[in-house]
């Protein structure tokens, strides 16, 4: 199993003995780049907007520990928030 089949299917920021999905939350998956097919917990946020932007903190990407990912919540689809790019 190679990083993106271990990866997929998780939730991004879940410890990792229990990062599957819960029932009574609300996921968006992450698209391309560097978190692609982990699940966003969106369940607390309110109404993604289109566009919507969030910066989610990887040690995987361009930049190494500290850099962050950045998506955005995709145009007609808010389940799913594509990747924009890396930044320190």
């Amino acid at each position: 199993m190679d990083a993106q089949e271990f990866m997929h299917g998780r939730v991004y920021g879940a410890d990792h003995d229990d990062a599957g999905p819960r029932p009574d939350r609300t996921y968006a998956e992450l698209v391309g780049g560097p978190l692609d097919g982990l699940l966003l917990d969106v369940t607390d946020r309110p109404a993604r907007s289109e566009g919507e932007q969030v910066a989610l903190v990887t040690e995987i990407g361009r930049y190494g520990p500290g850099g962050r990912a950045l998506y955005a919540a995709r145009r007609g689809d808010g389940r799913r928030y594509d990747w924009r790019g890396d930044s320190p």
